[in-house]
């Protein structure tokens, strides 16, 4: 009979499916340190072990790999992210908690938990990437495991994940400067499925990094070819983009609240041309109006009827292109459609910062600039010049 962790009532509707609740690395590791500290001093094993997460949720998580010596126990929680796509399904998260001489409870990274090597993070240069609100269910759970055994001598918990070295390379944590490893994270405790809000929060945090550094002009690129396009033909320092995804409007609000001067894109045409609708989220599943935007404009650069419906009948846009270039319309087209994003762009910020993009295709390369992406390529390298003397 398969184990119940407390969350088999908690889901959300996606699509016509239940979609199951799953908890985080933070929860996995504050339950292994939970169940490693009270069989320390409690001299007796334990097959699972409550734990209230921060939303409120109560769990009870199975221990795995029990290993029990004189003054150390380590054991495992296994992660389970519910039907939420994460990398880190289904991977033992590990604390190993000993008996210390120093008064008071330290907390650490063993194997597979990434060490910080950048300022700008809420860990310090050198320390463990276990977010906040993790490295605090961490402590209460040490703590209250003393506690319980009137325990007054000192702990040491290590928190590891072997898997960690791998999938740390698959992650955001190599931009952020997370070498080593995946971080241990989690606000609530829980993972809802599809979340949308990790992905922003995690640009969110690799932004607030860069502007810690002074970066005062962000570089951003929605994706790979985005990247690709600015490393191989843009003289821009490539190492200091951020990806955006297709959160482009998040990004722009994060940016105006954190107070950066200005954001350039450098975005692939499939993607950024329903900027120029001013569709700011530009995955499929919220809108596509890629024909349509490319056909209007076209239309206003002095397209026939025939170009604008053959422009709609396309499935891609590379299509789309091909169909603009032998009319001769693909640079007035162009440049009708960086206007509207430059118009859209502007609204989003309210003209608060200087925003800009540069966007490409794969077979015709450079398509256009907005206007104000000259000035802004222009303080970026500026900006990097005075970033490289410091």
């Amino acid at each position: 009979m398969a184990h119940k962790t407390g969350l088999e009532e908690y889901y959300v509707i996606r699509g016509q499916k239940k979609m199951r609740f799953g908890y985080t690395t933070g929860s996995c590791a504050a339950a292994a340190c939970k169940g490693a500290a009270l069989m320390l001093l409690g001299k007796k094993k334990l097959d699972s072990v409550p734990l209230m997460t921060p939303k409120g949720i109560l769990l009870d998580l199975e221990l795995h790999h029990i290993q029990i010596e004189e003054n150390q126990v380590t054991c495992a929680v296994k992660k389970d992210a519910g039907d939420d796509p994460d990398t880190t399904n289904g991977i033992l998260v590990y604390a190993t908690v000993s008996k210390t001489k120093e008064p008071g409870i330290q907390i650490d990274g063993g194997i597979g938990v990434g060490r910080v090597t950048r300022p700008g993070l809420s860990q310090q240069v050198g320390e463990a990437a276990i977010n906040p609100v993790p490295r605090a269910m961490i402590l209460r759970e040490a703590e209250e495991a003393a506690v319980s055994y009137d325990y007054e001598g000192g702990l040491k918990v290590v928190i590891s994940v072997p898997e960690g070295v791998e999938i740390g390379k698959k992650t955001f944590n190599p931009r952020l400067g997370i070498t080593g490893g995946i971080s241990i994270l989690g606000t609530s405790g829980i993972v809802e499925p599809m979340s949308e809000k990790a992905l922003v929060e995690s640009i969110h945090v690799e932004m607030k990094q860069h502007f810690a550094q002074g970066e005062q002009y962000i570089l951003a690129t929605p994706g790979n070819y985005g990247a690709d396009y600015l490393r191989e033909h843009m003289t821009l320092p490539f190492e200091r983009n951020i990806k955006c995804s297709n959160y482009v409007g998040e990004t722009i609000d994060m940016a105006v609240d954190m107070g950066v001067k200005g954001i350039l894109f450098v975005a692939h045409i499939g993607k950024f041309v329903k900027v120029a609708a001013g569709i700011m989220n530009t995955h499929s599943h919220s809108a596509d109006a890629r024909m349509e935007v490319l056909a209007s404009n076209a239309l206003r650069a002095g397209a026939d009827g025939d170009t604008a419906r053959a422009v709609l009948n396309c499935n891609t846009t590379d299509e789309a292109l091909d169909v603009l270039h032998e009319k001769q319309l693909l640079q007035p087209t162009m440049e009708e459609i960086m206007k509207k994003i430059q118009f859209y762009l502007d609204h989003r910020s309210y003209e608060q910062i200087k925003l800009g993009a540069v966007v490409f295709n794969n077979v015709y390369g450079y398509l256009g600039k907005t206007k104000d992406a000259k000035e802004l390529i222009e303080e970026i390298k500026k900006q990097d010049i005075e970033l490289q003397k410091k």
